[in-house]
């Protein structure tokens, strides 16, 4: 809190944090799952620090390597441990991967990011579901969707300025009653769903 008016002490600060924590994994068995985790964050964000003091309006080529870098352990690791959660072998890799390039999409005016960021996502997304892996899946899902919503919203406040304005109410009130009706199926179906994702590793 005291150096979140200084970046540069905040980015050295989180890094020093991220270290202690990585220590703290390797020294406490135990804790070394949440340690990780909070350490992988801590790095990721002393990194998006600095980024963002030199200017950089292209991340990807300062977090790729790094993403690369922690997909191949995480690999590694999976193979020699099988059970071993994607969260922990592939989720810290695709968040570096992803994060500051959705970031950065989000101030991009052109079209090329969002378009290979959308093809990588959708991708990833696929080789979650096809290989039932969690961390792949709900990040490339999520993904997508954030992608797509910044590439559709302008269309779509267009097309609904268009309309007449008691049109999307009247949808929305036909979605709730349809919603409604639906209610023990809907419900089961999300039932059944989390079930399928929490069976993935």
């Amino acid at each position: 809190m005291l150096t979140a008016g200084h970046p540069t002490a905040l980015s050295l600060l989180l890094a020093v944090a991220g270290v202690l924590a990585l220590g703290l994994a390797a020294l406490r068995p135990d804790r070394r799952r949440r340690a990780g985790l909070a350490a992988t964050a801590l790095l990721i964000l002393s990194s998006w620090v600095r980024l963002v003091l030199a200017d950089v309006t292209a991340p990807e080529p300062y977090t790729l390597s790094v993403a690369a870098a922690a997909l191949t352990i995480g690999h590694l690791h999976r193979r020699r441990t099988p059970s071993a959660p994607s969260w922990t072998t592939y989720g810290p890799g695709l968040g570096t991967a992803l994060l500051p390039s959705l970031l950065a999409t989000w101030t991009d005016p052109h079209w090329l990011r969002p378009l290979l960021l959308g093809a990588f996502a959708l991708a990833l997304t696929a080789f979650g579901a096809r290989r039932l892996l969690q961390a792949p899946l709900v990040l490339g899902a999520a993904t997508l969707l954030l992608v797509a919503f910044h590439e559709l919203a302008p269309l779509l406040v267009q097309f609904l300025d268009v309309l007449p304005r008691w049109l999307p109410l009247a949808v929305a009130g036909l979605l709730l009653l349809i919603l409604g009706a639906t209610y023990e199926q809907r419900l089961r179906d999300a039932r059944r769903a989390r079930d399928g994702l929490r069976r993935m590793a």
